[in-house]
């Protein structure tokens, strides 16, 4: 069995684009030493209470587990926006993590998340934002992409701040392009080097008399 540490990146994806975002930003978190990512999907939600999926899906990544995000050390969460907000599978799976919360497993490991749109203005910001409330709820240490990553300055299409984002056009077939990248990139490889900082540190203070 693996015990490498690892930052989970956990993302819903119905076009591809945000499958495509969380390849990137896993990219990032295996540039650090030390530290690999672990790409996890969540399944759909249907209106149809008889509705089931199989448990494992048919192409993919795997579906995440409770124990996929109780261990890991650090986590990325990746949604297309939906009016606003992240879509309601990812939502659905972070509802059902009480279990974690009210153990603290989650506390003081860093967080992020990225996001993918249809429009320019379609609501990168408010859906990074609202995706962040679940994990300061579970005593994450949130972070960003600070403007030390230039490419901040010059997007005419994703980057934000809070998070990386991605502009997929109005028939989701934008590709990520070359600044978009880098971003998701820069967000995987920064959480990643906090997620060893933070375990050292955690070790460290562990060993003191």
């Amino acid at each position: 069995m693996n015990n490498s540490p690892y930052v989970l990146i956990l993302y819903y994806s119905r076009h591809g684009a945000t499958r495509t975002m969380a390849e990137y930003v896993a990219d990032g978190v295996e540039s650090v030493p030390g530290i690999e990512a672990r790409l996890r999907t969540v399944p759909p939600v249907s209106a149809d209470c008889e509705a089931t999926v199989d448990s494992i899906p048919a192409e993919g990544d795997l579906y995440c587990t409770e124990n996929d995000l109780r261990n890991c050390s650090g986590l990325i969460i990746g949604s297309p926006t939906r009016f606003g907000t992240m879509a309601a599978p990812l939502k659905y799976f972070l509802e059902n993590t009480s279990n974690l919360w009210m153990n603290g497993v989650l506390i003081n490991k860093p967080a992020g998340a990225f996001t993918s749109t249809s429009s320019l203005h379609g609501g990168q910001e408010s859906t990074l934002l609202s995706m962040m409330l679940p994990l300061l709820h579970h005593g994450m240490v949130i972070t960003g992409i600070p403007y030390s990553d230039t490419e901040l300055l010059n997007t005419a299409s994703g980057g934000t701040p809070y998070g990386a984002s991605h502009l997929a056009g109005k028939n989701s077939d934008n590709a990520v392009d070359p600044i978009e990248k880098t971003l998701c990139h820069a967000q995987g490889k920064r959480i990643a080097s906090l997620a060893c900082a933070l375990e050292s540190a955690s070790d460290h203070a562990s060993e003191q008399p």
